[in-house]
């Protein structure tokens, strides 16, 4: 009935799950012979491919914390300093010295 080399997907119920939701989207042509590539010289389909990839990249997203989410834990746990450093922070650096030339070592 069909070729053995069909591109035509094997089964609905195999790649197609009624759960999915439906994305279009336009990608460049490179990045779309690099997935009909990809597809060819594997038993899955382009959209597998594109599902996988974005799978993996919100991954690598998650691990990436921003600078805040990295001390977010110690936000609040110093005590015994000024209360109104932010709005006094210049104030604060030119008592503690900051910016003077340092004495030769």
């Amino acid at each position: 009935m069909f070729a053995v080399n069909s591109r035509i997907a094997p089964s609905q119920f195999v790649y197609y799950n009624p759960a999915m939701q439906t994305l279009v989207i336009r990608i460049p042509d490179d990045l779309a012979r690099e997935l009909e590539a990809e597809a060819r010289g594997s038993d899955l389909t382009k959209s597998e491919i594109a599902r996988r990839r974005l799978i993996a990249a919100g991954v690598q997203n998650t691990r990436t914390a921003s600078g805040f989410d990295l001390i977010a834990d110690l936000i609040g746990t110093v005590e015994g300093g000024p209360t109104d450093i932010s709005a006094r922070k210049k104030h604060y650096l030119k008592t503690q010295g900051y910016g003077k030339s340092r004495s030769p070592r």
